[in-house]
């Protein structure tokens, strides 16, 4: 048992490396320092460098100037240099003398510079000196990547949380329409493509964010949430509506617009997310010019997310089955929208998705709803 915790005492010990090309002054050092630290030697620059990059870790070197072949200031500029070894501090232990000698080591980047011949009380305190500073500032390297890895592990928990959450809200509000399906998917990856197609355009690009294209595809399947406040004898009305069911139907973008708005003011927050999900939820039918509804906006009054889910929204209902009329052909639904360039959709955006139908398309193959016919 002693036997085990001496051999375990030492390999807890610090490791020095001591780099000279005298073996005097290294069997000088080595009988300074063994008994406190686990020491390395290296006659050379080349040998040290070595050692230092092996992967071994090392916690100082003590390194001298005068060497031939790779002086000590050369071996402490590659050192700096590296990722590796760049943490690694570096004492210069030499017989040089000069303040200019002294200032350039210290400016390739050294932490400490003893002249000899040495004064071994000196050497020691130095030593434990700097070996306590690189423990601390390990220890809050480590620290801090531990902190750094919960907080994203927190935050990777909360994006998931309001993934669900989103989901789920959005999918509570479908089940109550029995045609859509897998609307929620295939608008959401329209609503994507869209964005990443005009996040360049400089009509959109400074809305169109990284950032704001991730939430944004996080927070479209809730645009039709309000439907979950609509009559069933009208949501679910198994033909077209009469006028007065139309504007109770109309009703669902302030219906859900408020559900999300209560929901921020309940969370205390202006979060960026629940901006977006709002404006997609109460202008998805607002019309480029100003015939849409809730607001009768117009033109660029119309936030960007809205416009981009209007030509989603109204692409994918046209293709899809409906118990009171079938889809109609991809291509036809492409005709329609494009004839309503610069009335119901933004230009712009128009010409985007006809860049992008065969996209459009492809999407709505791969997310067609069981036993559902697909575009043709």
């Amino acid at each position: 048992m002693k036997e085990e915790a001496m051999a375990e005492t030492t390999l807890m010990r610090p490791t020095v490396l001591v780099v000279d090309d005298t073996p005097d002054n290294i069997s000088i050092m080595c009988d300074l320092l063994k008994g406190l630290y686990h020491v390395k030697v290296a006659p050379s620059g080349e040998k040290a460098l070595r050692i230092a990059r092996s992967g071994a870790p090392l916690d100082l070197i003590l390194l001298d100037i005068m060497m031939p072949d790779m002086d000590g200031y050369q071996v402490c500029r590659e050192l700096k240099a590296s990722s590796e070894t760049r943490d690694i501090p570096v004492i210069f232990l030499t017989a040089r003398r000069n303040i200019d000698d002294e200032r350039r080591g210290l400016e390739l980047g050294a932490v400490d510079y003893i002249t000899k011949p040495i004064s071994p009380p000196t050497v020691l305190a130095r030593v434990q000196t700097h070996l306590n500073l690189k423990a601390a500032s390990d220890f809050l390297k480590d620290k801090n990547l531990f902190l750094e890895r919960e907080v994203e592990r927190r935050a990777n928990d909360l994006r998931a949380v309001q993934e669900v959450t989103i989901m789920a809200l959005a999918s509570l509000a479908e089940t109550r329409d029995n045609d859509t399906g897998n609307h929620l998917r295939r608008t959401q990856c329209y609503v994507k493509a869209l964005a990443e197609k005009l996040r360049n355009h400089p009509r959109f690009s400074r809305e169109l964010t990284d950032a704001n294209i991730a939430l944004l595809f996080k927070s479209a399947p809730l645009h039709d949430i309000g439907k979950v406040g609509i009559p069933d004898r009208i949501l679910l009305k198994p033909g077209p509506l009469e006028p007065e069911e139309f504007e109770v139907m109309k009703r669902h973008t302030l219906i859900g617009w408020g559900a999300l708005e209560s929901a921020k003011h309940s969370l205390g927050t202006q979060a960026e997310f629940l901006r977006l999900a709002e404006e997609v939820t109460l202008y998805h039918h607002e019309r480029w010019d100003g015939n849409g509804y809730p607001g009768r906006l117009a033109g660029d009054a119309i936030p960007v997310s809205a416009r981009l889910m209007a030509v989603a929204d109204f692409y994918d209902a046209l293709i899809s089955w409906r118990v009171y009329r079938p889809g109609l052909p991809h291509e036809k639904v492409v005709g329609m929208i494009s004839e309503a360039k610069g009335t119901h959709f933004d230009p712009d955006v128009v010409d985007a998705f006809l860049e992008l139908q065969e996209h459009f398309r492809e999407i709505s193959l791969r997310f067609a709803d069981n036993g559902e016919k697909t575009p043709s």
